[in-house]
């Protein structure tokens, strides 16, 4: 017999699952919250969204070529991360503004580390966190919802109803927060569209539910006990756009199932903290960045235990 077997090195299972189509799975969830955005904010909505998404290709496409790497635009990474910097800002931002966010989100986080999978934090709240630093002003000038419908060419300002949540003023009803009729950054207000979209990413298996729903429930226990409306806080500021889209980020985010847990606890408990008891109203940011740095240490207290190493070790003892 002269024929010979071949083993080759594990891992043996296949998956016809790639980069792209993950990324366009995460494309297709996030169109119900940009079309509510446009309803809600009009045209200038899909402009900034048009001007980040833009700034984070270009700026991969050129990063790449001056570091002498492959191209990786084609893998649709840097529109997501484009989409959901755009998601985190103010809809009346200058685009200037919003173009350096992408450029920060993709040269700084990103490429700077070596590129997809390598970034430790999330690229586009860490430019979001970035332009609060830099532009406090403009990122925290709300627009009024359908501004655009009075006729007027300049938007009108108003409040969001996260600090008048915490100080125990009036807001809007829950059906208002749940339809996005309010100010806030321009991505997260409807809270509809956002729960759309997560639905379909769960069901098509691009996201477990683990994070999301221990974030989204930590968040709700620790408001309640702190005497506040639960529902109100899961309807406000960018929780439900931060535990669904961005906490679940397969690169800056635990694989263990235990891991997952403790992450989402810990992304939940932070964001309530600082709304509760912090100076800033919205922790959200803050609180998956700390996480994301946090997650080489959940990941090697959480592993699992490989079959047999603990008898090793007590045979050792």
């Amino acid at each position: 017999m002269t024929d010979k077997l071949y083993v080759s090195p594990s891992p043996h299972l296949r998956s016809g699952e790639t980069t792209r189509r993950l990324m366009l799975d995460v494309i297709i969830a996030l169109i119900p919250a940009l079309v509510a955005a446009v309803i809600i904010f009009g045209p200038r909505a899909l402009l900034i969204v048009s001007v980040t998404v833009l700034s984070c290709v270009l700026s991969e496409y050129l990063a790449r070529k001056i570091m002498k790497r492959d191209t990786t635009i084609g893998d649709l990474s840097a529109v997501v991360t484009g989409i959901l910097l755009a998601y985190n800002l103010p809809v009346g931002i200058n685009p200037l503004i919003a173009a350096f966010g992408g450029v920060v989100a993709i040269v700084v986080v990103k490429q700077m580390f070596g590129g997809i999978g390598m970034n430790f934090v999330n690229p586009a709240l860490t430019a979001r966190i970035v332009l609060m630093a830099s532009f406090p002003t403009q990122m925290s000038t709300w627009s009024e919802p359908f501004y655009y419908l009075k006729g007027s060419a300049d938007a009108v300002t108003t409040a969001t109803p996260l600090p008048s949540l915490v100080k125990g003023d009036e807001v809007p009803s829950l059906f208002h927060l749940f339809m996005g009729l309010r100010g806030g950054c321009l991505g997260e207000v409807c809270a509809a569209a956002l729960l759309l979209g997560g639905i379909y990413l769960v069901a098509r298996r691009v996201i477990s539910p683990v994070i999301p729903l221990c974030f989204l429930g930590t968040v709700a226990l620790f408001t309640l006990l702190l005497g506040q409306n639960p529902l109100y806080h899961l309807l406000t500021g960018g929780v439900l756009l931060g535990a669904i889209f961005m906490a679940t980020d397969y690169t800056t985010s635990p694989l263990t199932f235990a891991g997952k847990i403790v992450f989402g606890i810990g992304c939940g408990l932070i964001t309530t903290l600082i709304r509760v008891f912090g100076a800033l109203p919205e922790g959200v940011s803050y609180s998956i960045i700390l996480m994301n740095i946090l997650v080489p240490h959940i990941e090697r207290i959480t592993r699992p235990v490989p079959f047999g190493e603990r008898r090793r070790r007590h045979e050792k003892d």
